[in-house]
């Protein structure tokens, strides 16, 4: 695939979406993702960082209209970072497409496909135009689907080389029109945290009970009592969600014997750091309470993962006035915060920034995110690449 002129671009992006969603790559394993990326910007003449992360790349753009000195004194932005997600899910694609996956147990099912294709189209339009002032730097990065992309990028320099005023990132949303965004203030995804939990008691034979401890009675009442958290601990005004999504115990070949141990993991989410606080440590509790009451032993690992997404005021507005721009009306300012986490977290927690969403058409036959049939709709690739230069235009002004 050769680097096409502007007035096929459109195509071009559409057929390297198909591309890289035919060959999908997991955290920090995107090769040959990256390399593809590279390629394009570097034929583009645009001044590309690599190796942030292992597999990011940073891209700079410089605006052609020179700074006033009086921007400073004005407040005007001078630099602004735009990020995609560029990994995929370990998940087998069922649906049949001309692009489907050719990597068995790897697919695209969250449509960062999509979203490095339309950042790169921005990218590749502003380097044209640059029809603003000050920087804007394009990140790609790896490894957002839980193997912590965001969080590695920053702990390697990211803003320390690429200083950003703002941030900004998009995710595709199916359900809404493809020429539809929604841009709110305030929460917007939740923190995302795991805990594990093993029980430890006396195996015994089944049929002697009385000779033992008993982990898997104990772990029952734990499970039954673990929503007795965001019920009763938490203010009910304040959302938050803890799902217990792994339980491990004994041999379906031993049914006459009670194990020693019982293995219990699962999930956390809020979208505040009290609502945080309070489910780390009211799981523990609950778990060390009842192993407590059993005559057992609970050991107990919080472990926080990504912290809550959470728009700035200053930021979304910069984000609704780019987005009503490109989709007038189609502009929610009301939508939905999700239990899902990002860690697109980890570059807004000390910058300001903003996360919007992008439209992705109706799920077809139910296939949202993280589903086995998902695609990300081609249709909704003109109107992301239009809202991250209208972005870029419209924040480091003229």
């Amino acid at each position: 695939m050769n680097k096409p002129d502007h007035s096929d671009e459109l195509s071009f992006l559409t057929e390297l979406r198909h591309d890289l969603h035919a060959h999908p790559e997991l955290g920090f394993e995107e090769m040959r993702t990256s390399a593809r990326v590279l390629e394009i910007l570097q034929s583009a003449g645009i001044e590309v960082h690599e190796g942030l992360a292992g597999t990011g790349l940073v891209a700079t753009i410089r605006g052609g209209i020179a700074d006033d000195a009086t921007d400073a004194a004005d407040g005007a932005y001078s630099c602004i970072g735009l990020r995609a997600d560029m990994d995929a899910l370990a998940m087998t694609e069922v649906a049949q497409r001309p692009w489907q996956s050719r990597v068995d147990g790897k697919m695209h099912a969250c449509g960062h496909d999509g979203h490095t294709v339309m950042l790169l189209g921005a990218a590749l339009e502003l380097a044209r135009s640059r029809r603003f002032k000050g920087t804007v730097h394009c990140i790609f990065q790896p490894a957002e689907e839980g193997r912590g992309g965001a969080r590695r990028m920053v702990e390697e320099g990211l803003f320390e080389q690429f200083p950003c005023d703002m941030v900004f990132g998009l995710h595709n949303m199916p359900g809404l029109a493809v020429d539809e965004m929604a841009v709110v203030s305030g929460p917007q995804l939740a923190s995302s945290d795991s805990w594990r939990i093993t029980f430890k008691g006396t195996g015994t034979h089944g049929a002697k009970p009385h000779l033992g401890r008993d982990a898997i009675t104990a772990s029952g009442h734990f499970l039954t009592a673990l929503q007795t958290i965001p019920a009763r601990v938490v203010d009910p005004l304040q959302p938050a969600v803890v799902s217990a999504c792994s339980v491990e115990a004994g041999d379906p070949e031993a049914l006459n014997v009670i194990p020693d141990l019982v293995r219990i993991g699962g999930t956390a989410r809020a979208y505040t750091p009290e609502v945080r606080n309070q489910l780390e440590e009211g799981i523990g509790q609950l778990a060390r309470g009842i192993a407590a009451t059993f005559g057992i032993e609970a050991e107990y690992h919080y472990i926080r993962r990504i912290p809550p997404v959470v728009n700035d005021g200053e930021a979304t507005a910069l984000a609704l006035q780019a987005a009503i721009t490109v989709c007038g009306r189609a502009v929610r300012t009301d939508f939905p915060r999700s239990t899902a986490g990002d860690d697109f977290a980890f570059f807004s927690q000390d910058i300001p920034g903003c996360y919007v969403w992008l439209g992705n058409g109706p799920a077809i036959d139910g296939a949202l995110h993280h589903n086995t049939s998902y695609d990300f709709n081609d249709d909704a690739i003109s109107t992301g690449v239009s809202f991250w230069v209208k972005l870029v235009e419209h924040v480091l002004k003229g």
